[in-house]
């Protein structure tokens, strides 16, 4: 399920994502701790291209560069990895991109059958509160639904992990 609520404290709008997979955390962690793999989990109407040059060893500090092409408008945005906590978590944001604001918190929990994947992005649009109604909102939605949908194929369910290590 994804949520956004407004945060009248921040003033900025926060977005929630989460999904179960029946892997463990080091093998989740370590899927996303590869800055390539988001253009798997992006879909192809944003035509996303990682700008930055291979391998990237994602730390704190560490810039990457995106190329993006949204409602025909082409786009260079760059995140700085701003908290770099593995296993557990990790935050990009944004340095220069399409929004005022954009602060993504990803963590990854333990949980009885597997990891719980959870996504907060706290992110401010360019044009307001209409712009968020009007588009913003409705593509942030598309987005993280592909994205939850793709990590689901790229990481089927198999047995609980409590289960592989009994067996």
């Amino acid at each position: 399920m994804i949520t956004i609520d407004w945060d009248a404290d921040d003033r900025c709008y926060v977005l929630r994502c989460s999904v179960m997979l029946s892997h463990s955390r080091d093998e989740v962690f370590t899927f996303f701790s590869d800055a390539f793999q988001l253009e798997q989990i992006t879909p192809a109407w944003l035509n996303f291209r990682i700008a930055t040059p291979g391998p990237i060893e994602l730390k704190r500090g560490s810039l990457i560069d995106y190329r993006i092409r949204l409602h025909g408008i082409r786009i260079g945005w760059q995140t700085e990895i701003s908290s770099w906590e593995p296993p557990y978590s990790f935050t990009d944001r944004q340095v220069r991109g399409p929004y005022r604001l954009w602060e993504h918190l990803h963590t990854f929990e333990v949980v009885e059958s597997g990891t719980l994947i959870m996504d907060s992005v706290r992110y401010r649009a360019i044009g307001g509160r209409l712009a968020n109604w009007l588009i913003v909102e409705k593509d942030l939605r598309r987005i993280f639904e592909y994205r939850r949908r793709r990590i689901l194929e790229l990481f089927p369910a198999t047995a609980s992990v409590t289960e592989a290590a009994n067996s």
